[in-house]
């Protein structure tokens, strides 16, 4: 595929099973769902829908591979060595799963090729190199005893991946999990499951042993609170929204799981006066629209000193009413559609009420065509805190511009939310961004940029936002418990 043009037709769909075990198998009801082209609201495939039953299987898989297989067991110099296997195979179909991608989910290919995959075959090749770089300690206790901790895997991870970056959210959640030594039972999103699956098929050429790997698709009613209630399941780690997180909480009570959760944001993006301010309208540009508007560390609250106000809105506006939206196989777009109707309706519900409730659109506020879930990329001005485009997550190419005075003002603001996922500030002032760093809670705080992403560096949230992190050395440490051994001398 490289150097020419791809479609929608040139995509061939593998998988579409439950794979349990090293098997592809059917759901046990039957079932299946399907799975949508968002850029032409066509069926692209049917998916086997798993349910309680599935899960149960895909359980029973994992913990037996856990407790009498050789993936915990195995030399961790071992199981590094067939991660970095896996991540070589997805470089070489690094096109094939690009589109798949694609077409699945509606990102511009461009964006799933130079972006997606190498984000994702990054973070499995720094968790391979970690696999045998999980250390304890020895503790110089009293008396004469020898005391060490030892680091070893939490046991079966149940994984809840959302829709919005479906390839990159697998190794996130594979990576520091099979590096530790767990073993996996994933549920993928329901509205893209089709990558999923094929890292699946790829892990078991590779050599992944049977029952480390399974992937259950299904709904979240039915197959994730199978996944969430499991007595077989130590661990669940969920991306997705808070309300759904709540949910897991009260239904994990009885098994009492580890939980750890990456959830929603209302990023503030800050903007002082003395600013690049052709750097800050690039980093608010790409800092909300990038993935059509679906990152949870979207910096959907751009603030702005009124000083500078006026002329950000006018560079801010000739810029984005120059971005490409239509088909995401065309190697011009830069966004694609939403990922599914219901999405879409939520998307222009609230670009209804920003009109509503007295901001003023400066551009976009559309849908894009007639087929396929594109809306235009929308920015609000004149807008107040208390618009609900300035306080519910939107997840979407919709920007809210907000203006300020003074520094203990926009930190205060900038924390008037109950999320706390991201934050940036754009300034010349050295002492300023290191204070603002210091004071708004946020998990992640940009200065100067916007969405530089890195598997070593940690990621995760403040308030509802979630608890845990992904990613570095803290990503690692929540797939594993830690064991005191006291030996007496």
């Amino acid at each position: 595929m490289s150097g020419v043009s791809i479609s929608e037709q040139d995509v061939k769909v593998q998988h579409t099973e439950c794979f349990i075990d090293g098997h592809w198998v059917p759901a046990k009801s039957g079932k299946t769902f399907a799975t949508v082209n968002p850029a032409t609201e066509k069926e692209i495939a049917r998916v086997a829908e798993g349910d309680q039953e599935d899960v149960h299987l895909a359980a029973v898989a994992a913990r037996k591979a856990f407790d009498e297989g050789s993936w915990s067991t195995m030399d961790a110099r071992d199981r590094g060595r067939l991660m970095y296997l896996l991540a070589d195979r997805m470089e070489q179909e690094i096109e094939s799963l690009a589109a798949l991608e694609t077409l699945d989910n509606g990102k511009p290919y461009q964006d799933s090729l130079n972006v997606d995959l190498p984000l994702a075959i990054d973070c499995l090749r720094y968790y391979a190199g970690y696999a045998d770089k999980i250390h304890g300690s020895t503790i110089p206790i009293r008396g004469k005893h020898f005391c060490y901790t030892r680091r070893e895997p939490v046991g079966v991870a149940g994984q809840i991946i959302p829709w919005n970056f479906p390839i990159l959210m697998v190794a996130w959640k594979w990576g520091p999990a099979l590096a530790a030594g767990c073993t996996i039972v994933m549920k993928p999103a329901e509205q893209t499951p089709l990558t999923c699956l094929r890292l699946a098929q790829l892990a078991k050429e590779v050599g992944i042993p049977d029952g480390v790997i399974n992937v259950v698709p299904g709904f979240g009613p039915t197959a994730g609170a199978a996944v969430v209630k499991h007595p077989m399941i130590d661990k669940v780690a969920f991306t997705g929204e808070h309300r759904t997180a709540q949910i897991i909480t009260r239904e994990s009570a009885d098994t009492l799981k580890r939980l750890t959760f990456e959830l929603g944001g209302k990023s503030p993006n800050v903007i002082f006066d003395d600013a690049d301010l052709d750097s800050a309208v690039q980093g608010a540009y790409v800092g909300l629209f990038l993935n059509q508007g679906q990152c949870c560390c979207a910096g959907s609250r751009v603030f702005v000193h009124r000083s500078r106000h006026r002329e950000f809105v006018e560079k801010l506006q000739a810029l984005t009413e120059q971005r490409k939206v239509g088909d995401p196989f065309a190697p011009d777009t830069q966004q694609g559609p939403q990922v599914d109707l219901p999405q879409f309706e939520k998307i222009m519900s609230y670009i209804e009420k920003g009109k509503e409730q007295g901001a003023r659109c400066v551009t976009g506020g559309t849908r894009v065509g007639d087929q396929g879930y594109f809306i235009a990329p929308t920015i609000f001005d004149e807008v107040h805190d208390d618009m609900a485009i300035a306080q519910d997550e939107i997840f979407g190419p919709v920007l809210s511009v907000l203006t300020f005075d003074d520094k203990e003002e926009i930190i205060r603001r900038a924390n008037q939310t109950f999320y706390g996922l991201a934050a940036a500030v754009w300034t010349r002032d050295v002492a300023l961004a290191h204070e603002f760093a210091a004071r708004v809670r946020a998990g992640t705080v940009w200065v100067n940029c916007y969405d530089v992403f890195d598997a070593a560096a940690p990621f995760g949230g403040f308030k509802m936002s979630g608890h845990g992190r992904e990613l570095g050395e803290e990503g690692l440490r929540a797939y594993t418990e830690s064991k005191t051994v006291t030996v007496a001398l």
